[in-house]
This record gives structure tokens, C-alpha cells and sequence, in this order.
């Protein structure tokens, strides 16, 4: 029993270690292939010593739900759709959410059958440590789990994208919040009850949807990696109550990086991280929907090609709109054509382009465009002044200037991509209508800015045509 229980502490030692390169590994595009490596063995060697693990019993059920899981994983990862990545990490997120209040309901009923009508000071100490891990673990995952379906909702459009505006909607998060450290309380002084644990979950259901509802969809890139990190909280009071150090340590690895993540791109976007993770708080704004901005002038594809060939300098800013036509390829093959043409072509993407952290860096190592020519915004903003042509690809908010014009802006303060300092701008759009975050942009409407309509995918086909 101790020889095994000692290879299987080792396991889970060699798997964490393996979980913080595969981390490591994902922070740079060059080395994330290597890095998911490092994920795919650390979680086999996971599961194969969870379930050799001695203490484990009913071990077919268990391999069965794994290959059920597997088989269902598996067919969903080849099939989703790169448009569709975002709103499949909300919903599996409230899968780790559903599963700590799953464990949490299932530790607490097990412990209490057991509880002995007269404890020790030690024992009542154990007691409490546990119902306390109980308590977190279950009002974490209830929170994850309604949070997630509603971040998958407004991802998926099933949901308005704006916040909602209850009144008093900050007090009633407060009182969710206050009510529930109280149960809480309640909860372990008493050693535990169905009324306290029933009623918080509750509680924690209604306040999680209420959270993520009240943020509006210029912050979803923030939710998704906010909820990434709610649901690393959740895994990690998850292994308390199993007991599973190494589902401690996996689910600390993703908290903290989830929450690190966040805090970087609240700071990219100019956000408070407090304001967005306390459901919008301070974020209130009036959106003026009377404004006149003037007429935009449209373009063709020829005349596009035209600009494209007489330029020494050009730079490619893609948004959600080119991974939905699923337009990198021949935006590749544009590249391609304008560097043989002498031309500099670069990439300009912002910290929260598409609506997941890095959804563009993949779609454009996808169709294979090299590393050393795609730029984060803090690299390339200062280069538009220099730039003669800008191709605005499916991008929206990102580009706003009334991020910088409009105080009174739902994106107010935000940093963008200053596409509209280049000489010439071309957006590429199916339509007029508005961003993700439901505000209208005035760079549509600039005098340096034209629009090319249609979809993406074959804008771009026929302005290679037209080079060639």
C-alpha cells in the first residue's frame, strides 16, 4: 500500500510539473505546440495514477465515464469551428463548475452520515476545516457553472450582449455576497446543514448569471478569462474535499493564471479588474445613438488592389469578422503577393481581438503567416502615422476611436489599434452595423477611411485576383 501510494504521489508530481511547462510553454507562440505536448502527457499520467490510486474504487465505472467523455471531447474538438472556440471554453468551464458543486453536495452528505454524536477538539477543528472547503467549493462552483452558461450564451448571440441594467443590481450583488459568508458561518458553527447549503447554492446560482449579465460584450474577452479563473478555484476546492493534492495544485495553476490573465488585459483595456469581475461596477455609461457622423465612402475591390500596389507599407488588423468568413488563408496568400511586390506587411493585433485572449495569433499560425511579422498593439501603434495602407479585417471595437474621443463612450479609456492616423484605411465589413459592444465607430466615417462590403473571405480572394 505505501509503495503504491508513494508511486502514485510521484506521478502526480511529474504531472504537475508538466502542467506549469505546458503553461510555460503556451505564453509564446513558437514554443505552444510543445507546450499543449506537455499538457497532453501530464494529464494522462493524471488520470492513469487517479485511477491506480488504491483508495479509488468502482475503477470500470470510472474508465468508462473517461471514454464516454474522451469519445464526446474528441469529436467536439473536431468539429468546433475557430469561431466557435470562446463560446465551447464557456460552456466547458461551467462543466468544472457543475462538477465542484457535484463533489461539494456528494463530500458534504458522505462526511455527515458519519459524524459521531461526540467530538473531539481536534475532530471539530477537521470538522470545520471541511465544511468550510465544502462551503467555498460549492458556492465557487455555482457561481462558475451560471456565469459560464451566460458568458456561452452572449458568445453564442443566444443573449443580448449588453449589460444588464437592474437597478440597484451592485447592492443586490453585495447582499448575495454578504448573505452567503453569513450562511457560511451558520453553516460550520452549527457542523453543517441542508437549509444553509441548499439556500447559498441557490443563492450562488442566481448571483453567478447576474454577474457575468450585468457585463457588457466589450469585456466578454475578460469574462471568458475571468471564469477560466473561477474554475481553477473550483478544481482546487475540489481536490481539498477529495483530498487530491494534485487537483489542488492543477486547479491553483489555472486560478492563478486565469486571474493574472485577467488583470493583464483589464490593464490592456484600460478597465479597473475590480469594476469588471464586480459585475461592471463603475461602468455606467449613456450611449448616444443620434450622433451624426456623416456619409462613408465605399470602395471596390479593384481599387483596393490599386492602393495596395502603389504602397511601401501596409498593416493587417484582423478581428472576429475574418475568423467567422474564415478569411487568414487568403489573407496569407495577400501577404504573400504584396512582400513579393516589394511591399511591408505587418500584423497588428490587439490584446482582446475576437472574443477569446489570442483567438487571432492562432488563426493567423493556422494558415501559417510567420511569427515575426504579427505585432501586439503596444509594438506597432506608434507605426500607423508612418503606414500608407491599413486593411481593417472583421475588426471593430478594437479600432474605435472613440475608445480616446468619446468619454462617454461604453469603450471609454480603452487602448486601441490608432488605424486612423495611416494614410489611407480600409475596413472590410458585411455591414454598417455596430461592434460586439453595440457602440457605433467613427472611423468609418473619416476622410482617410473607405469600407469595402461583402464577405471577407471573397473580398480578399478578389483583391489577389486583381494583383496578379
Amino acid at each position: 500500500m505505501e509503495f503504491s501510494q508513494g508511486l502514485i504521489s510521484a506521478a502526480y508530481i511529474i504531472a504537475a510539473l508538466l502542467f506549469i511547462m505546458s503553461l510555460g510553454g503556451l505564453s509564446k507562440q513558437e514554443s505552444a505546440q510543445n507546450g499543449n505536448w506537455y499538457g497532453i502527457v501530464g494529464m494522462s499520467i493524471a488520470l492513469i495514477a487517479t485511477i491506480a490510486d488504491p483508495r479509488v474504487s468502482n475503477v470500470g465505472v470510472i474508465i468508462v465515464a473517461v471514454a464516454i467523455g474522451g469519445a464526446i471531447g474528441f469529436r467536439l474538438a473536431k468539429k468546433v469551428e475557430m469561431t466557435e472556440m470562446p463560446e465551447l471554453v464557456a460552456i466547458l468551464h461551467s462543466f468544472v463548475g457543475l462538477a465542484a458543486v457535484l463533489v461539494g453536495f456528494n463530500s458534504y452528505f458522505e462526511a455527515h452520515a458519519h459524524v459521531l454524536p461526540v467530538l473531539t477538539d481536534e475532530q471539530r477543528i477537521a470538522q470545520n476545516i471541511h465544511l468550510t472547503e465544502v462551503f467555498l467549493g460549492v458556492f465557487i462552483g455555482a457561481v462558475t457553472f451560471t456565469g459560464s452558461i451566460v458568458a456561452f450564451g452572449k458568445l453564442r448571440g443566444l443573449i443580448n450582449s449588453a449589460a444588464l441594467m437592474l437597478p440597484n443590481r451592485h447592492k443586490m450583488n453585495l447582499a448575495a455576497g454578504v448573505v452567503s459568508f453569513l450562511l457560511m458561518i451558520n453553516f460550520v458553527s452549527n457542523g453543517g446543514g441542508n437549509f444553509e447549503l441548499f439556500l447559498m447554492t441557490a443563492i450562488a446560482l442566481v448571483f453567478g448569471w447576474h454577474l457575468v449579465a450585468s457585463i457588457g460584450g466589450a469585456d466578454m474577452p475578460v469574462v471568458v478569462s475571468m471564469l477560466n479563473s473561477y474554475s481553477g478555484w473550483a478544481a482546487a476546492a475540489a481536490g481539498f474535499m477529495l483530498s487530491n493534492d494534485l487537483l489542488i495544485v492543477t486547479g491553483a495553476l489555472v486560478g492563478s493564471s486565469g486571474a493574472i490573465l485577467s488583470y493583464i488585459m483589464c490593464k490592456a483595456m484600460n478597465r479597473s479588474f475590480i469594476s469588471v469581475i464586480a459585475g461592471g461596477f463603475g461602468t455606467d455609461v449613456t450611449v448616444d445613438t443620434d450622433v451624426d457622423y456623416g456619409e462613408h465612402v465605399e470602395i471596390q475591390a479593384d481599387g483596393v488592389a490599386d492602393m495596395l500596389a502603389n504602397a511601401k507599407s501596409v498593416i493587417i488588423t484582423p478581428g472576429y469578422g475574418m475568423a467567422v468568413a474564415q478569411a487568414q488563408y487568403p489573407v496569407y496568400e495577400l501577404t504573400q503577393k504584396l512582400k513579393a511586390k516589394g511591399v511591408e506587411v505587418r500584423f497588428g493585433i490587439h490584446p482582446v481581438a475576437g472574443r477569446l485572449p489570442g483567438h487571432m495569433n492562432v488563426l493567423l499560425a493556422e494558415a501559417k503567416v510567420p511569427y515575426d511579422i504579427v505585432l501586439g498593439m503596444e509594438e506597432i501603434n506608434e507605426d500607423f502615422g508612418e503606414t500608407d495602407v491599413v486593411l481593417v479585417i472583421g475588426a471593430n471595437d478594437t479600432v474605435n476611436p472613440a475608445a480616446s474621443e468619446d468619454p462617454g463612450s461604453p469603450i471609454a479609456g480603452m487602448p486601441v489599434l490608432e488605424v486612423w492616423n495611416a494614410k489611407n484605411v480600409i475596413v472590410f465589413k458585411r455591414s454598417m452595423s455596430t461592434g460586439y459592444a453595440g457602440v457605433q465607430n467613427p472611423l468609418f466615417f473619416k476622410d482617410n477611411s473607405q469600407m469595402l462590403f461583402g464577405d471577407a473571405k471573397e473580398s480578399v480572394e478578389k483583391i489577389s485576383q486583381h494583383l496578379s
